[in-house]
């Protein structure tokens, strides 16, 4: 028994140990460079110029979805093989390609913290072009989000560590939600089941819309129903600069629509175009709703940007990092009963 205890301390120890060392590696490791949505692609001239290059162009330079004007998802920089120096290898998004007959068989490998803190590199190897452009193509989806994932975590991190205490206590205190919001943003509106966060400057217009409602069906997880509550909700809530103006969902345009786990909760991304109906206002949106089964309730978190004249991708991820960062207070009494309602 002695032995035992012995061994089992011994044990604990050691993985105490490994995890501070881990801790005190990445604390220790350079911070990424570079601008937001910036992506680097260490690549041969021929492979760049061939196939393989149209497909990674295809993937990563693609347009961003539910923007008003055609901006690429990421800003793409390939760099050569041979200048591929330090100064390059801390940037923000890596994609290192390796193209050689002794490679037997195609791979594609995702990491993070290599170089720098914070960090998401994607090494992709294969024996010749052709096996190298259809793993690019097949691996698409989970490549682009693989590096979105790692822009929404940076933002999200910063938010958390700068984040505006007034509005974290007023929102945890009215929905019973946890939501890192930066410094800058104040509530612009706040009702029983609505409020309205705002950041405003001459050049710019960031707003949050946190609603709740009933959880009646599954139907409520559905396209449809998501934009005929939404704009019934703007409509009460979110009047526009004239009289009889309000906020609407421009429903002539495409609107991007899944559903998904967030956290072990059910949950829907709706994203498109907004505009103010009796005016000429415009721009993106993206909406997270959340269902909350111990309180038979869904919460949505809708973000939205104003920028005319101004490109929005990266003004849209910052709010869109911020809805994301949300956490029920009470998440654990939601796993158990998420639990037996799956079962």
């Amino acid at each position: 028994m002695k032995n035992s205890i012995q061994h089992i301390l011994l044990l604990v120890g050691l993985i105490v140990l490994v995890s501070c060392s881990n801790k005190t590696q990445t604390s220790m490791m350079r911070n990424v460079t570079g601008k937001a949505g910036e992506l680097v692609i260490v690549v041969s001239p021929d492979v760049w110029d061939g196939a393989p290059g149209a497909a990674l162009r295809d993937v990563l330079a693609q347009p961003q979805h539910g923007l008003p004007q055609d901006e690429p998802m990421f800003n793409t920089i390939n760099i050569p093989i041979e200048a591929y120096v330090d100064i390059f290898k801390t940037s923000r998004n890596i994609v290192e390609v390796n193209v050689k007959p002794s490679i037997e068989k195609a791979s594609i490998n995702f990491k993070r913290n290599v170089h720098a803190y914070t960090q998401a590199l994607v090494t992709i190897n294969a024996p010749n072009q052709e096996d190298l452009e259809e793993l690019i193509r097949s691996k698409s989806e989970k490549i682009v989000g693989f590096f979105l994932t790692a822009e929404r975590e940076r933002l999200s991190k910063n938010y958390a560590k700068y984040l505006n205490k007034g509005i974290y206590n007023t929102v945890e205190k009215h929905f019973g939600l946890k939501l890192n919001v930066p410094p800058g943003f104040n509530v612009a509106e706040e009702k029983e089941n609505f409020m309205w966060l705002r950041f405003e400057s001459p050049e710019i217009s960031q707003g949050i819309l946190i609603y709740t409602y009933p959880y009646e069906s599954d139907s409520t997880f559905t396209k449809d129903f998501q934009v005929i509550k939404r704009n019934v909700v703007l409509k009460n809530n979110v009047p526009g600069p004239r009289e009889g103006s309000f906020m609407t969902t421009e429903s002539e345009l495409a609107l991007f629509f899944s559903t998904f786990k967030k956290d072990g909760n059910y949950a829907s991304e709706l994203r498109g175009l907004w505009k103010a109906e009796n005016d000429y206002m415009g721009g993106p949106f993206v909406s997270l709703s959340l269902l909350d089964l111990l309180h038979n309730r869904v919460v949505t978190l809708d973000a939205y940007v104003y920028a005319p004249g101004t490109n929005k991708r990266n003004l849209m991820r910052q709010v869109e990092a911020m809805i994301y960062s949300a956490e029920f207070t009470d998440q654990s009494d939601m796993n158990k009963i998420n639990k037996q309602y799956e079962e």
